[in-house]
């Protein structure tokens, strides 16, 4: 198994870096609100199942169908090729989702879960750039706040960190799909809320900070800080 270690240091990293401008908006409807990552066709849904109890929901989540293929994947020869060099042909889930790099890029990609493996894809060079067993999954991390990040935990690899609207049928399919694959129940963990307080002149306002990591690199750590803020949720994203 990989050796992995965390540094009691904290360091602040540069801003993200981002490919074009599409994917700044992206990130800024993120974190202005949370609502969505994408104004137009694609990600334009929000969360759709409870979380046991713990998620904080938006109105507009509740009572929403799983579709599962959101791009239509047996239109997309590429695809297609890609799965049947691999073996898979049950397609699970398959959305355009935001992947955070080691470095802090923001590239997006094409997401496909199948019975036996999740899929990464560049939709821009129709390439594969990771392919990871349902059985090397160890849990997946989430905030209890109303922000579409999630992170796949891989103890063997480095971890995989991204958001997506569609964030609970993506953790729906995969608690799913692992125990049908390898009879075991894949570990939804949440990070704890903290609840704060801000003093401004007489007025005490209350916060709620919430917080994960996961590992962007073989020997590195980053945490994903989230602050319930007027309108949505703030994110930032720092190296320990």
């Amino acid at each position: 198994m990989m050796e992995r270690f965390r540094s009691q240091r904290r360091v602040q990293i540069d801003d993200p870096k981002f490919d074009d401008d599409d994917d700044r908006e992206a990130l800024d409807n993120e974190n202005n609100g949370g609502m969505r990552l994408r104004p137009s066709e694609s990600n334009v849904t929000v969360d759709q199942e409870p979380f046991m109890g713990v998620k904080v929901r938006r109105k507009t989540s509740f009572h929403r169908e799983y579709k599962g293929d959101y791009i239509d994947v047996p239109s997309i020869p590429y695809l297609m090729r890609i799965l049947q060099k691999q073996g898979d042909s049950q397609v699970l889930f398959a959305d355009k989702v935001l992947k955070f790099t080691g470095s802090g890029k923001i590239k997006r990609r094409i997401l496909l879960i199948t019975d036996f493996a999740i899929y990464v894809v560049d939709p821009e060079t129709d390439a594969l750039k990771r392919r990871i067993a349902l059985a090397a999954v160890e849990k997946m991390c989430l905030s209890e706040l109303s922000d579409n990040f999630f992170a796949i935990i891989i103890p063997t690899e480095y971890d995989l960190l991204m958001a997506s609207t569609r964030k609970t049928e993506i953790v729906t399919v995969l608690v799913e799909a692992t125990k049908s694959a390898s009879n075991y129940e894949l570990e939804v963990a949440f990070s704890n809320s903290i609840w704060s307080k801000k003093c401004f002149t007489e007025c005490i306002l209350s916060y709620v900070f919430a917080r994960f990591e996961y590992h962007a690199g073989a020997d590195y750590v980053k945490e994903v800080q989230f602050e319930e803020v007027e309108g949505g949720v703030k994110t930032k994203i720092i190296r320990k």
